[in-house]
């Protein structure tokens, strides 16, 4: 993963700093994997889309209370693709899934709060993008509140954490399919 994460391209100052934390933990701790390890550890997101690139899922995190893109732990898992796509299909039921590109498409550190008998520690996310079917049925898991397929423009406001926004405004990058079906959609998220 370390050859990856020296191959990545951040897109500004910010995110090449959390680049660069991300691999000085991975190179520190060899077991970054391992969600035991108290202070931090490696996680893995999907950004799923729709292949004309206008609606994006996201999930209303159980724990967390906030809209979010897919994903979780990687559990002792080094292949951080293969998680991010197992998170996915967990997640959201999606059979269909695949990946929009082949490397990583966004990084980020972020503050977990403590919950439980789990103190606070720092996920150092590792995110990659996909392209699914937004006619395909999805299944809500126990980890959050609801799915919803939502236009990619509502995700730049306020209320919105600033990675989706990230992930948002990334979104033109990826190489876009045919114009697809476009299902009923919630015009934005709103709180459970």
């Amino acid at each position: 993963m370390l050859a990856e994460l020296e191959a990545y391209r951040a897109v500004d100052e910010p995110e090449a700093a959390q680049a660069g934390r991300l691999a000085g933990f991975v190179r520190a701790h060899a077991d970054c994997f391992e969600r035991g390890l108290s202070i931090g550890h490696i996680t893995a997101s999907a950004w799923v889309v729709d292949e004309n690139g206008s609606l994006a899922l996201l999930t209303h995190h159980r724990k967390l209370g906030r809209w979010l893109q897919l994903g979780g732990h990687a559990d002792g898992e080094d292949d951080v693709r293969r998680v991010a796509l197992r998170e996915a299909r967990e997640e959201s039921g999606l059979s269909t899934i695949r990946f929009a590109q082949p490397g990583i498409y966004d990084l980020d550190v972020h503050a977990i709060p403590a919950h439980g008998a789990e103190p606070a520690h720092e996920h150092f996310d590792v995110r990659f993008a996909f392209f699914a079917d937004p006619a395909e049925p999805l299944t809500v898991s126990d980890e959050s509140h609801e799915l919803a397929w939502l236009p990619i423009v509502a995700l730049s406001g306020d209320g919105v954490d600033e990675s989706v926004r990230r992930l948002a405004r990334k979104t033109p990058t990826l190489r876009l399919g045919p114009k697809g079906r476009t299902p009923r959609v919630r015009a934005k998220p709103e709180p459970c």
